[in-house]
């Protein structure tokens, strides 16, 4: 099944003077509004190409990213692969965004000039539990997670950046580092950004009104759907980083192999009958 043919048929979810905003930005990214704050989810429209990956340094694409994402409050940074992660740095120096994530984000965005005022490190101690920040309206809370080993059982590039002196790096230098499952709390809604196709049992159970769902490397990840749908028990998904973000923002949104899109939808579709499941063209928005 081609994930343009589950698209939302209504994108407006909710209604009011207090609706939330939800744009897709392609991989595992979005754009979450209200009022006159925004807060980014891993944000990557440079969209580098295969060749730039393996064998070139990656440079964000600023003129694409100021005519698309030209404000932010704070940028969310769920992991830093480079699919996650690379334009963030020179989103919140033009900007003036807060960055929020790890450790590893930290030296990334330190690297690449980001003034120490906008860096937020919520990465705790081992064991340390939830990380609560305020933005606006927008209440997150970071739950410790994990990365699918999508790769032969592995996870890709991973370890911590500790070191990125020659940003801009290669691909391979953008390790995952710690990774989080983010919460939302905005006007009485709630909503779950999952940037990679895992969850932990040590997850507070939830009910969300939306869940942001990572599809990639779900095949690899023992009963990812029926454990999120346990864990979060969602009214709606939106599905992410199904897309092949080798091709250019202006190409649209087209399936990467062996995602089983149609395979996960039944699968979360057998655990609640209820459950809107769908996803956005590139840059689509809806209203919760």
């Amino acid at each position: 099944m081609d994930p343009n043919e589950i698209a939302f048929a209504d994108t407006t979810l909710g209604s009011g003077a207090r609706a939330v905003s939800v744009r897709w930005l392609g991989t595992a990214g979005f754009e979450l509004s209200s009022g006159a704050h925004t807060v980014l989810f891993d944000p990557y429209l440079t969209r580098a190409s295969l060749v730039r990956c393996v064998a070139g340094r990656l440079r964000p694409d600023e003129e694409l990213l100021a005519r698309h994402l030209p404000r932010a409050d704070a940028i969310v940074l769920g992991h830093t692969h480079f699919d996650h992660a690379l334009d963030a740095p020179s989103i919140a120096k033009r900007t003036g965004a807060r960055v929020f994530g790890s450790l590893s984000a930290a030296h990334l965005c330190r690297a690449a000039g980001v003034p120490e005022a906008q860096i937020d490190v919520v990465e705790g101690a081992p064991g340390s539990g939830s990380c609560v920040r305020e933005v606006g309206p927008f209440e997150l809370v970071f739950h410790p997670s994990a990365h699918s080993p999508i790769l032969l059982g592995r996870v890709p590039f991973e370890g911590d950046i500790s070191d990125c002196d020659n940003v801009p790096a290669r691909a391979k230098d953008y390790l995952c580092g710690a990774v989080f499952g983010v919460e939302v709390r905005v006007h009485g809604k709630r909503i779950f950004h999952v940037g990679s196709a895992e969850i932990l049992a040590e997850t507070p159970k939830l009910e969300v009104d939306l869940a942001l769902v990572c599809v990639a490397g779900w095949t690899a990840t023992a009963s990812f759907p029926e454990r999120m749908m346990r864990q979060l028990s969602p009214r709606a998904i939106l599905l992410s980083h199904w897309d092949n973000f080798l091709q250019p923002l202006a190409s649209g949104a087209h399936a990467l192999p062996a995602m089983q899109t149609g395979r996960l939808v039944d699968r979360l579709s057998s655990s609640s009958r209820d459950v809107k499941i769908g996803t956005l063209p590139l840059l689509g928005m809806l209203h919760l």
